[in-house]
């Protein structure tokens, strides 16, 4: 057993050097392998932190010669934990949670050989992919021994689930640490020219079609709210941002842009590092914290514009959920600077209610989860309230500050460049 690796380590990003190097006729293309898995090479999947392991840490690599190992997503290791662990536990996995590993063909829903291969990764250690609602198991002790699990399903799956967006062309964005976005494609298969990625939705039960989506990830949106409080003192709690953001009527120009291990989707480059552009002898802590707000709202607005260059289907509303959404000038802003409706869910703890929905219907198969969702009743609405022209404008300097963000990740540049950098 070795500890857990979260989403946001980069200490993989060697390990993605060293892939990019297999590619052939040295490409070096980082959507090399999206046709089968739907992922660009990134340090933010799975698999290519199990490589880190297998290569960096020698208890694992021991348990791979050995032919011991195991590996799964957070959902697996829970699983098998409840269900028994080393004394008959399950070893077991969703379609959703193995999509984002870099190693399940996004069309078979299978482990993908070829993917194992350029990998250097054996199936063995794999868990068994399964349905998103289903019998995998029950509890094996304590006050709940008995009781089945019968859901599974990656937590932006699941808020897309308890959103309610089950139909084609619907989205939803969660905000917590980060920020994503998903987009129900149906039963498509969305490959995307701009940047998102492809990922299984859904799939409610073992014969039921499984249902793709594109999903836009923001590694930094909540996350940096805690850098204004913890590195620079500007906030001392959650609590004031809103109040301080509100104290001024606009960021006076200023723009954040929160790259602090890079920037996700549609970017994908792990060279850029946070800027904030714009600073004048105005510029107070209100304006900072009013442009961080605005910097994820810039952030969503970036990938609702790949979402629409990819399915050309313009988006009408926005759910949204997650702990940012009790902020309602945040919502106000979003809605102005993507110019759509954002609608509140009436939970704001989507992903739940989303699992245990996908639960219910795996026994009880005569349950409607469009009809259920029918009777949720009314969700709060936020509207645009700015200009197009002003909406645009500002979208075009937030796109600035982007471009100077970038390639600030000084040990990638070009040896001779690296000795100029470090001599001037």
């Amino acid at each position: 057993m070795f500890n857990a690796i979260i989403w946001l380590d980069n200490r993989t990003t060697k390990t993605v050097e060293d892939l990019l190097e297999k590619i052939p006729n040295n490409a070096r293309n980082i959507n090399y392998l999206r046709p089968l898995c739907g992922l660009p090479l990134s340090p933010y999947f799975s698999g290519v932190k199990l490589r880190w392991l297998k290569d960096n840490v020698p208890v694992v690599s021991q348990a791979f010669s050995k032919g011991s190992a195991m590996f799964g997503t957070i959902d697996t290791w829970l699983m098998y934990n409840l269900t028994g662990g080393k004394d008959g536990g399950v070893h077991k996995t969703d379609v959703t949670n193995a999509s984002r590993t870099m190693l399940m063909n996004i069309e078979t829903l299978q482990w993908d050989p070829n993917l194992l291969k350029f990998f250097g990764l054996p199936k063995s250690i794999l868990p068994e992919i399964c349905s998103s609602a289903e019998l995998y198991g029950h509890i094996a002790q304590g006050v709940l021994k008995g009781i089945s699990i019968s859901s599974d399903l990656g937590d932006q799956q699941a808020a897309l689930v308890g959103q309610q967006c089950l139909a084609k062309g619907q989205a939803k964005a969660t905000y917590g640490t980060g920020c994503f976005l998903l987009y129900n494609t149906g039963p498509s298969i969305v490959h995307s020219q701009h940047g998102l990625l492809t990922t299984v939705g859904y799939q409610l039960g073992r014969k039921a079609a499984p249902c793709y989506a594109l999903e836009g990830s923001v590694s930094i949106a909540g996350a940096a709210f805690n850098w204004l409080r913890d590195n620079i003192n500007i906030i001392q709690n959650s609590g004031q941002i809103e109040t301080m953001a509100r104290a001024v009527d606009n960021s006076l120009d200023v723009y954040f842009v929160p790259a602090f291990n890079g920037l996700y989707a549609p970017y994908w480059n792990q060279d850029a590092r946070g800027a904030i552009c714009g600073l004048s002898e105005e510029t107070t802590s209100e304006h900072i914290v009013r442009a961080t707000l605005e910097a994820v709202c810039f952030q969503v607005r970036d990938i609702l514009d790949s979402m629409h260059k990819d399915c050309k289907i313009p988006l009408a509303k926005l759910m949204v959920d997650g702990g940012m959404t009790v902020n309602n000038l945040f919502l106000q802003l979003q809605s102005d600077l993507v110019g759509i409706q954002v609608l509140r869910a009436k939970i704001a703890e989507t992903t739940a209610l989303g699992a245990a929905m996908a639960a219910y219907k795996a026994v009880e198969s005569r349950y409607q989860l469009e009809a259920s969702l029918s009777k949720s009743g009314p969700r709060e609405a936020f509207k645009p309230s700015i200009s197009v022209t002003d909406r645009n404008l500002r979208y075009q300097k937030w796109k600035m500050a982007i471009e100077r963000s970038l390639n600030w990740e000084t040990s990638t540049l070009p040896h001779g460049e690296r000795e100029a950098f470090d001599g001037a």
